[in-house]
């Protein structure tokens, strides 16, 4: 599983599935902190269609937070003030990165969170189309 698509999964998905996977390490390994949580502004770029020029929308509040594992550097941004969950993403990413041999059991774990977060997405798409009208019902 590629870091975008484990990120994706980790951000969308139960929080209490973010803090299991990070507390698996942390009771095992020396976690050195390089930056402690602390929140920062992004700019937002975005692609104007008609022009294709790019342009800055605005800021984004982030939280960011860094740390080493056996030498290997993780990272975890997350959007809005989420001191925590920066955190624990960052210490899954620092692990990733390690080649720890807790990730090969996360693999189904972020399976089964993704099927989870699926499953959600349609129930919440279907309570929508219940409410959408019917336009071709009005053509006479």
């Amino acid at each position: 599983m590629d870091r975008k698509k484990r990120t994706e999964i980790l951000l969308k998905g139960s929080f209490e599935v973010v803090a299991k996977l990070a507390q698996e390490i942390l009771h095992k390994y020396d976690i050195k902190t390089v930056q402690e949580p602390n929140h920062g502004l992004v700019m937002v770029k975005v692609r104007e269609t008609s022009r294709r020029s790019m342009f800055y929308l605005g800021e984004v509040l982030i939280t960011e937070c860094k740390v080493l594992i056996n030498g290997s550097l993780g990272i975890g941004i997350v959007k809005g003030q989420a001191p925590e969950l920066a955190y624990y993403l960052a210490i899954i990413d620092a692990a990733y990165n390690a080649g720890l041999p807790e990730t090969k059991d996360w693999t189904t774990a972020l399976l089964v969170e993704e099927d989870r977060i699926k499953q959600s997405h349609e129930s919440f798409k279907s309570k929508v189309l219940k409410t959408k009208v019917s336009f071709q019902t009005m053509d006479v």
